[in-house]
């Protein structure tokens, strides 16, 4: 077995599993397989559970989540990104109404932990949401992960709002050489005259 061997193997720092996998592979079994240690995209439900505990239980350690390499886990890297970015860009997330859209186990669901845990009050978008676009435009933060090309239009986001576009989508595009064009789950010309 590939990745037990890897897992024992000391010259191996870390294991990323390139999702989707094959149909005919098992990828519940698969990402269990991998050492939480060597799980580098947090997926391992040990590393999952990490992220979603709150630490608010008396006589439990608690994390510093502004110091990212304090954390004892492996969290997804693209979340941990849009984290960074927003501390890179000086936003304050505490007391920030905050609207993620997606809940992927890949980034929707681990973004609004991580938002969670820096104090923002966090509210998740998805297929069955009635009326998401109200509830996008009250956000201070929006971090788009539905994978749904060009979704979030210039009247769901308040003006000043904080905008994170994680989609990549391909839409056809006659004029380009490949016949498509990669844009984002945000219609990215529309909303950066709102957006701040």
């Amino acid at each position: 077995d590939k990745v037990h061997e890897l897992n024992t193997d000391d010259r191996v720092h870390g294991i990323l599993v390139q999702l989707p996998l094959p149909s005919h592979i098992d990828e519940s079994k698969i990402l269990l397989a991998v050492s939480p240690a060597k799980d580098v995209d947090g997926l391992h439900p040990l590393n999952t559970a990490s992220l979603c505990s709150t630490g608010t239980h008396v006589g439990v350690e608690k994390l510093d989540w502004t110091d990212m390499s304090s954390v004892p886990f492996h969290i997804p890297c693209t979340p941990q990104g849009c984290i960074e970015l927003l501390d890179r860009s000086g936003v304050q997330l505490k007391g920030k109404n905050a609207a993620v859209i997606g809940r992927s186990n890949l980034v929707g669901l681990p973004v609004a932990m991580l938002l969670m845990h820096r104090d923002a009050t966090v509210t998740i978008v998805h297929s069955k949401t009635v009326n998401a676009e109200q509830t996008v435009r009250n956000a201070d933060v929006i971090v788009a992960a539905v994978g749904r090309a060009e979704m979030v239009k210039k009247d769901w986001i308040k003006p000043g709002a904080v905008v994170i576009d994680v989609g990549i989508n391909s839409v056809d595009d006659p004029s380009t050489k490949k016949g498509y064009r990669l844009v984002g789950d945000v219609d990215y010309a529309a909303v950066k005259e709102v957006a701040g």
